[in-house]
C-alpha cells in the first residue's frame, strides 16, 4: 500500500487532475532505513536545484524534511518519493514560476532490481540529462524492448557508442582495482556519488572517463547501481560477457554501506 500526501495533506481532487494531465515535474526517490536516509543530504540538493531549474524558485531544505517526517509518521523502514510539481505550469501556459508542490508518497521497501543483469545497448539519450524528472515514457519503453528481446534491461549509448547510464540507474566498469564511471551526460546518481565516497575505504581507485561500446573487452567487470540496489553485477552488454565477481560486488558494496543513514 502507497500513502500519498501533497504538501502534507490528503491530495485534492484538482491536483489529482493535474498530475493525470500535465507531466511536467522532478523527483528524488529513496529507502529509509532505521528512520534515516544514506544521502539523504544529496538527494534533497539535487531536488532544490531541480526546483530552481523547473520552477523558478525553491522549496527549501527545512520544509522538505518537515513533509518527509509528516509522510513517514513513526515508520522507521519505508520506500519514499518526493515529487515536484505546480498546477499552475500548463501547455499552453508554461511561463509561471514560484515554489511548487511537494508529493510525498510512502510504500514498503522494494527488493534490488536483481541478482545479475544482461543489457541490451541502446541508443538513446534522456531529455535533460541532469535531472531526475517526471518524463519517464522512453525509460519505461527501453526497458519493455530490451525485455521483449531476451534482455533484462537497457542500457544507453549516443550515436557514437559511447556509454551514458541504464534505464533507472547509473552504471561503473572495473579494470584491476580501479572503477571507471563513463563520462557522459546522464544524472548524477545518489548511490553512484556514495559508492564513489566510500571506494578508497576499500581499496579501490576511480576515474571518469569515455566508455565506447567498442572497448567494453578492456573491462574486467561492470556493475549497475541506484538507490534500491547499491551494487548488482553485469553478466552481458550485448556480445560482451563478464565473469561473476562475488568479491568485487562485496567490496562496492561495502563502500556504498560506509556512508552512514542521516537523521531526517
Amino acid at each position: 500500500m502507497t500513502d500519498i500526501l501533497i504538501d502534507g495533506l490528503a491530495p485534492i481532487e484538482a491536483d489529482l487532475h493535474y498530475l493525470a494531465l500535465v507531466n511536467y515535474g522532478a523527483y528524488t526517490s529513496f529507502r529509509v532505513e532505521d528512520g534515516g536516509v544514506r544521502g539523504l543530504a544529496l538527494h534533497l540538493a539535487r531536488l532544490e536545484a531541480s526546483s530552481v531549474e523547473l520552477f523558478g524558485a525553491a522549496v527549501g531544505q527545512g520544509r522538505l524534511r518537515d513533509l518527509l517526517r509528516t509522510a513517514l509518521g513513526d515508520r522507521r523502514e519505508a520506500w519514499v518519493r518526493i515529487s515536484l510539481f505546480s498546477p499552475d505550469i500548463w501547455p499552453r501556459m508554461p511561463s509561471e514560476t514560484g515554489a511548487p508542490k511537494v508529493m510525498t508518497s510512502v510504500s514498503p521497501p522494494p527488493p534490488p532490481l536483481a541478482d545479475s543483469l544482461r543489457l541490451q545497448v541502446q541508443t538513446y539519450g534522456r531529455e535533460e540529462p541532469h535531472i531526475k524528472h517526471t518524463a519517464s515514457m522512453g525509460l519505461i519503453r527501453a526497458r519493455r524492448s530490451a525485455r521483449t528481446d531476451g534482455f533484462d534491461d537497457a542500457l544507453f549509448a549516443d550515436p557514437d557508442g559511447v556509454i551514458s547510464e541504464g534505464s533507472s540507474w547509473n552504471i561503473g566498469f572495473v579494470t584491476g582495482d580501479t572503477v571507471v564511471w563513463p563520462q557522459a551526460p546522464m544524472l548524477a546518481g545518489v548511490a553512484q556519488a556514495l559508492i564513489a565516497q566510500g571506494l578508497s575505504g576499500v581499496g579501490l581507485d576511480q576515474r571518469a572517463a569515455p566508455v565506447p561500446v567498442a572497448e567494453l573487452s578492456a573491462f574486467d567487470a561492470a556493475f549497475i547501481c541506484n538507490s534500491a540496489t547499491p551494487a548488482c553485477p553485469v553478466t552481458a552488454i550485448a556480445e560482451a560477457a563478464f565473469y561473476p565477481r562475488p568479491d568485487l560486488i562485496a567490496r562496492i558494496r561495502a563502500a556504498w554501506a560506509v556512508n552512514t543513514v542521516e537523521p531526517i
